[in-house]
């Protein structure tokens, strides 16, 4: 009969301590996406009446630098149209309905 070995203890910690973000930087990072929220969310306010009537549903890809917007009924569409005008921007994807969630919990 064999004998089992000793288990091994849990290893506890994170597993590259070194990369680890400050608060303060974790702080700025959330400061930083609230506002590019923010911006994106006044662009998709005040196109949405208009782009509603006609394209409930679709994917509107938001641009905030340059203010631009790309819409298509495919979210994958939407979103190359926009990294394709401005490649070195982020967008942010919203949908075209009463509250422009893209998606369920």
């Amino acid at each position: 009969m064999t004998e089992s070995t000793a288990k091994q203890p849990p290893r506890r910690g994170r597993i590259f301590p070194e990369r680890t973000l400050s608060p303060e930087e974790l702080a700025k990072r959330k400061a930083e996406d609230e506002e590019f929220d923010r911006r994106c969310r006044a662009i998709f306010e005040r196109v949405r009446p208009d782009l509603i009537k006609e394209h409930y549903g679709w994917y509107i890809a938001v641009e905030p630098d340059s203010g631009d917007y790309f819409i298509d009924v495919d979210k994958e569409v939407a979103s190359q149209k926009a990294r394709q005008q401005n490649p070195n921007s982020i967008h942010f994807m919203f949908c075209l309905n009463e509250t422009g969630t893209t998606g369920r919990i």
